[in-house]
Order: C-alpha cells, then structure tokens, then sequence
C-alpha cells in the first residue's frame, strides 16, 4: 500500500486555496450584478424610445445603452453619458471604514471583500467631438460582497446612499432606483462656465485647432473634487 506523502506546505496551500475560492466567490456575485445593471439600462433605454414617441417631443432626445466589452457599458440620454465600469480585482474594505464595525461584518470577515462597479458622469459631447482635455466625475460607487449585499459611496447631493450593508440586497428592483437616482442626479449636475481667469488665455496652436479638439477643459464642474461621504451603518 502507498503511503501518502504530506507536503509540509499543505496548510499554506490551503490558505491560497481557500482565499482564492473566496474571491472567486465574490467576482461571481459582482459578474452576475454587473449584468443585472446592464440589462437593466438596457430595458429602461427600450422603454424610454417608446415613451419619448407617445410624449412627442419637438427635439429628438435619444436615451441609449451601449456595451464596451466585458467591463463597461454606457448610459447615454441628452447630453450626458454614464459610464458603469466593473473592477477586475477584489477589495477588502478598510479596517477603519465605518462599515466594518457592523455586526454584519464582525459575525463574518469575509463578507468584508467586495468587488466594485465605478459610476461616471461624462458630457457626450466630449467624446463626439474627441476633446480629450474634458472631464468626467465619479459619482457613486457601489460596493457588492459574495451574498450580493451592497453599499454605495457617492457624494451626499446623489441622494442614494444604501448604507445598511446588511439589509441592503441587489435585486432587479434595487438596480433599478440606483439607475434611476444616477440618472436623476445627472441631469440636475448641469454645466457651469468656467471662471474667466481659467479660460482668458489661448494659444496659437489652439486657435488652429478646431472647435473640436480644441484644449480647453469642459466639465461640469471644473476643480470639482469627489469626497466619499462618511458611511452610517446600524
């Protein structure tokens, strides 16, 4: 009868093993999320052609999704495009963020890894005219563990913060008022104009330029920084 050998590293593999289960775990709740956000911008972008025909509006404001590989796809209506793009790696949330002193969190440490999707506001503009000078804004990301509970950072204005990390759940209807508060909250983001100092200068080579690739910065917010707004967990 063969003796089985024991290697001496065997509870180190074990670690590797089960950690990279675990964040295998967590990539496959945050995949199948991810395609609950496409296939939901998808169908809202559907039923908004046939509401747009019903309200007959006198200018033709498209609402379009559109996929950009495995990792993004975009949101784009009126003058604005959202971008939803997927992480490739895992995360362990901080240990001094406020979500890790829930009992959530403290029954099970694992729970504390998440993978992200990344919410930005771009014009479209910006990219139909290839000015690649302008700017985009994060405004939210949302945070998913293996069990498909989430919580979204965004500045306080989005006005959907999910910060109950325990009881808050992806489902087609939590999906759906995250969209529609992204999208809520970008069309009440307007374009400001730029303050005269920043813009009073140009130089020759950009007077050449067309309009379109012209290098001033457009933003809707120029100098605009994003703060994650503190975390309330119960």
């Amino acid at each position: 009868m063969t003796k089985k050998t024991v290697s001496p590293h065997e509870e180190l593999f074990r670690e590797v093993i089960e950690k990279s289960s675990m964040k295998q775990e967590v990539f496959q709740a945050l995949q199948e999320t991810f395609a609950l956000f496409k296939t939901t911008s998808g169908q809202m972008a559907k039923e908004y052609s046939a509401t747009a025909r019903n309200l007959k509006a006198e200018y033709d404001v498209p609402m379009e999704m559109e996929e950009h590989g495995t990792f993004e796809f975009s949101l784009k209506f009126g003058g604005d495009i959202l971008f939803f793009l997927m992480h490739s790696n895992i995360f362990e949330i901080p240990r001094d963020h406020n979500v890790m002193r829930s009992t959530y969190i403290k029954e099970n440490k694992e729970r504390s890894y998440c993978g992200i999707i990344h919410i930005y506001n771009f014009l479209s503009d910006s990219f139909k005219y290839n000015r690649q000078n302008d700017l985009g804004y994060l405004i939210g990301r949302i945070l998913i563990n293996k069990e498909q509970h989430y919580f979204i950072e965004g500045k306080s204005e989005l006005g959907f913060l999910y910060k109950n990390f325990r009881h808050s759940i992806i489902t087609p209807e939590s999906v759906d008022k995250i969209i529609t508060a992204a999208i809520r909250y970008t069309i009440g983001f307007d374009l400001l104009t730029p303050p005269y100092e920043q813009v009073k200068l140009i130089s020759v080579d950009e007077m050449k330029n067309t309009l379109d690739t012209i290098a001033l910065k457009t933003g809707k917010r120029l100098g605009f920084k994003f703060y994650p707004d503190p975390d309330e967990e119960e």
